[in-house]
């Protein structure tokens, strides 16, 4: 068949790509080249089927819209297994590249060498499969997924440290103010409310204490310097009456976990205070927006299972919300899709076009003049909000199993979790309620890490990440003879990027034309409460 001359043009793009050849690894650059521009002049013959022979070569070839996939072979070549060979390429070129004309090809040019790359080695075909070339080419690693998160875990903790120390050298200061100034002010307060007044105004002490600061008598001074600490370090008053302590292990969150469980044992009471955030630091410490508009999917769930098995309570409730950062890019439209689960009820913002939103899941306002809000703190504007409401155990992110047993002078604990196949759990937390004891239990096995908090006689059993390498897990410990109620209610704690509502952003649509601007997605699930009552 004659070819236009636009198609043969596009014939060396996508052959050029998909090159591969059968034992001719060697080759040099001039001699690909030249068999790519005989190819064009040698299609146009007229022949019926797909491949074309030369002196020396076998052109096999496949035609994809207005391109051709193209495999360069030796005459000796068993034809059969180059037919095989180019019916699996041609499988993956539609996997990589969404819009199957040059463009689209150029662009995901690379992507396309190195699955073809998977399928040919040395000249010869693998014995794989498609699945099997994607999975290779996504180079899905569970160490650099814990790296990165454990990454994440000490760049929060080192957060942290920074705000803890802000709030000693505020209270410093704010104590060396009252060393300096506070016995005559309180003094003179006694007969003159004017000195009160001028108190509150100092600037080192109007910043942090509130205008409330100095309202009160000279007596009252110390008392309100205390609370102040108090609240900005986030700590109950028994922890920041001992500043010493709470310092040093403030600092020893830097140290090797085995120090910690030192320190812990001595001074557990403080540690408590200073790990436990570290739990769910996620939402503290996303990352500044920088997309011009950004879009977050939020679900919170709340379960409730009981010991013997089965669901008491099982809510999931999520929002989608929208920030935009300037005034020019306000005037849009959200295009969304869902997993279709009619468990799950919709509800849109008032001002949100509901018939617009019921007949092609676009999100946008009732008058189409009017903008988004713009500079909006937290998490934004909410445009949409959605609940679920189950009592099916399969689909529960989490599954814990408790088997308390008395064995003479002492108790067995074993304990499971197990979770589904489709969704990956981090930073999780399950927090094991245990009777009053006067030593750490004695942990025989565990899948994880373990602490100890003796002030509230809870085992904590961590996980930093669940993932398919680790979908079920163990922990067995041992205590003194204990009533089998005492390890109830069992609580959790974890995050997900993966939602029940499967909720992602397609488009999104500008109305007053113009580029479309661009904009980011940010999807959690975190636990509200996951009990095991």
């Amino acid at each position: 068949m004659d070819l236009p001359p636009t198609n043969i043009d596009r014939i060396i793009s996508l052959s050029s790509a998909a090159l591969v050849s059968r034992q001719f690894v060697d080759m040099s650059r001039i001699r690909i080249e030249g068999y790519l521009a005989a190819f064009p002049k040698l299609v146009g013959i007229g022949k019926q089927h797909t491949y074309i022979e030369t002196e020396n070569v076998r052109y096999v070839y496949q035609p994809i819209e207005s391109l051709y996939l193209l495999l360069v072979t030796n005459k000796q070549s068993n034809i059969l297994e180059d037919l095989e060979t180019l019916r699996l390429l041609s499988k993956l070129v539609p996997e990589y590249s969404y819009s199957l004309d040059e463009e689209g090809i150029g662009r995901t040019a690379f992507e396309l060498i190195f699955a073809f790359d998977e399928v040919i080695s040395l000249g010869h075909k693998e014995n794989v499969t498609v699945t099997q070339v994607k999975q290779y080419c996504e180079m899905e690693s569970h160490e650099e997924r814990l790296h990165k998160l454990v990454l994440q875990n000490k760049i929060n903790e080192t957060k942290d440290v920074m705000k803890r120390k802000a709030s000693e050298i505020d209270k410093s200061k704010i104590e060396r103010n009252r060393g300096d100034k506070g016995g005559f002010m309180s003094l003179q307060s006694m007969g003159s409310g004017r000195i009160d007044t001028g108190f509150g105004s100092d600037s080192g002490i109007s910043n942090t204490g509130g205008s409330g600061f100095g309202s009160g008598s000279g007596f009252g001074l110390t008392p309100e310097v205390d609370t102040f600490s108090t609240k900005s370090k986030g700590r109950p008053a028994a922890s920041a009456t001992a500043p010493p302590k709470g310092l040093g292990m403030q600092l020893g969150k830097t140290q090797k976990t085995n120090q910690f469980l030192e320190s812990l044992k001595a001074e557990g009471e403080v540690i408590v205070e200073d790990v436990r955030p570290s739990v769910g630091q996620a939402k503290p410490a996303a990352a500044p927006l920088t997309d011009p508009v950004t879009l977050t999917v939020e679900e919170k769930i709340n379960v409730t299972l009981k010991r013997d098995g089965g669901v008491s309570n099982f809510v999931v409730q999520g929002t989608l919300s929208l920030q935009i950062l300037n005034q020019e890019d306000a005037f849009i439209q959200v295009q969304i899709e869902t997993s279709g689960n009619p468990a799950i009820l919709f509800k849109a913002h008032p001002n949100m076009n509901k018939e617009l939103f019921a007949n092609e899941n676009i999100l946008g306002l009732k008058d189409p003049n009017r903008p988004f809000p713009t500079g909006q703190g937290g998490d934004g504007v909410s445009l949409l909000r959605w609940r679920m409401q189950s009592t099916d155990e399969s689909i529960l992110p989490l599954t814990i199993n408790c088997w308390p047993s008395v064995s003479g002078s002492e108790t067995y604990v074993n304990i499971e979790y197990e979770t589904p196949a489709q969704i990956d759990l981090q930073n999780v937390v399950i927090s094991v309620p245990l009777p009053a004891l006067r030593e750490a239990p004695n942990v025989q096995q565990i899948d994880g890490e373990w602490r100890y908090d003796s002030r509230n006689s809870v085992l904590e059993w961590s996980v930093l990440l669940i993932d398919n390498s680790n979908r079920s897990g163990a922990l067995e410990f041992v205590v003194p003879a204990a009533d089998p109620s005492a390890f109830f209610p069992i609580s959790a704690q974890f995050t997900s990027s993966r939602t029940f509502s499967d909720v992602k952003v397609v488009n999104v649509l500008p109305l007053k034309g113009g580029a479309t601007p661009k904009h980011a997605q940010r999807t959690l699930l975190a636990t509200e409460t996951y009990q095991v009552v």
